[in-house]
């Protein structure tokens, strides 16, 4: 694999930042930075999910005694979260390297147009070279929107990102054929080929009281994120240089085996809705699509049918009446309607705002 090109997501779970104490540990974070550093610096694309913001919150409070209320998290999130991504950025900057603060919840990964949003401003981040930082909107989220560990978060950031890696690093070495906190003859699972019921039964709970994710959350993160086509690995987060090594390939903790080709996986999950619309294209934009494989531009839309929103899967149809594609827009139907036909240089003067060059990108498109 061209390490260029090569996309990691790492998710740090509390325990890992804080090394079983009471608050960050900032002498591992700095070992963990300067990993980092060394793969970006290498080429590698890669993407923090972080944990440790209620941590971080109730430290910076001096530990006070709260009712056992949700408020009481939210309020230790959102105290805690300005100083987590503070100290992320202050370690961070000792390298050079600028990072971008993303907050999420489950509804906007799973509404259509808040997804495309949040999949461009990650690949914007790292086109230019921007580490993003992601966690969960904890101040705000709800039962019903939120995702409730980090660890599944992460495996949603790497479908978001269409990432080859992800790295669930935690005070485990990895996935054991028994509890090794119970058993001393418990074996590590180095290849797990397929989540079944055996392999989530010997997950146990939750390792420590800091965080909310314990190896049973690890497996269901990897199962979303290998039927994904991401390849999932639970790995020691104290062990020295472990991303590193990791990325260039040493066999460390458990690796989950991708299930699938992650772009059509990911094609079958965004595309399992019915079609909103139609763009009606020219014979020149037909053979763009059909024949050389490319994006649909603006200059080759005859007309369009129907309303839609941005993100929302519309049908690509030839001047006879022929469908040849499905497609998720960059532009609503109202926005296509002014930018049908022209240049994608016009586009930002038509419309006073621009979401790329392409009307459907051809990651964004099943063509038949």
């Amino acid at each position: 694999m061209d390490n260029n090109r090569k996309t990691i997501v790492v998710k740090f779970g509390t325990s890992t930042l804080t090394q079983g104490s009471q608050k960050l540990n900032r002498a591992h974070m700095i070992s963990i930075v300067k990993q980092i550093t060394d793969l970006h610096q290498a080429g590698f694309r890669v993407v923090i999910v972080t944990s440790g913001a209620m941590a971080a919150g109730r430290d910076y409070l001096g530990h006070p005694q709260l009712p056992p209320i949700i408020a009481s998290k939210q309020m230790l999130a959102a105290v805690g979260q300005s100083q987590l991504i503070q100290t992320w950025e202050t370690l961070f900057d000792i390298y050079d390297i600028r990072i971008g603060q993303i907050l999420l919840t489950r509804a906007d990964i799973e509404d259509r147009e808040r997804f495309l949003n949040a999949r461009d401003t990650l690949h914007a981040l790292l086109d230019n070279h921007i580490i993003p930082v992601i966690n969960e909107n904890d101040a705000v989220a709800t039962a019903e929107i939120k995702v409730g560990d980090n660890d599944n978060l992460s495996a949603l950031a790497a479908i978001l990102v269409q990432a080859d890696q992800l790295y669930l690093l935690t005070d485990q070495r990895g996935l054991f054929d028994s509890d090794p906190r119970k058993n001393p003859d418990a074996k590590l699972i180095p290849v797990v080929g397929q989540i079944t019921d055996h392999i989530r039964s010997i997950a146990g709970g939750s390792g420590t009281n800091l965080g909310t994710g314990g190896m049973s959350t690890k497996i269901t993160a990897a199962d979303v994120a290998t039927r994904s086509g991401v390849e999932t690995i639970i790995a020691p987060g104290n062990q020295p240089n472990v991303i590193v090594d990791l990325a260039y390939g040493k066999a460390i903790g458990t690796k989950f085996t991708a299930q699938t080709d992650r772009l059509e996986s990911r094609k079958q999950w965004l595309f399992a809705a019915p079609a909103a619309g139609v763009v009606v294209i020219d014979d020149g934009a037909e053979s763009a699509v059909l024949i050389q494989h490319k994006s649909l531009l603006p200059a080759g839309i005859v007309s369009v049918e129907g309303r839609f929103s941005r993100g929302e899967v519309i049908k690509i149809r030839t001047r006879n009446g022929k469908e040849i594609a499905l497609g998720m827009p960059r532009y609503n139907s109202d926005a296509l309607e002014l930018i049908k036909g022209k240049k994608s240089t016009e586009i930002e003067s038509i419309l006073g705002y621009e979401y790329g060059s392409v009307a459907v990108h051809r990651d964004d498109m099943i063509v038949f």
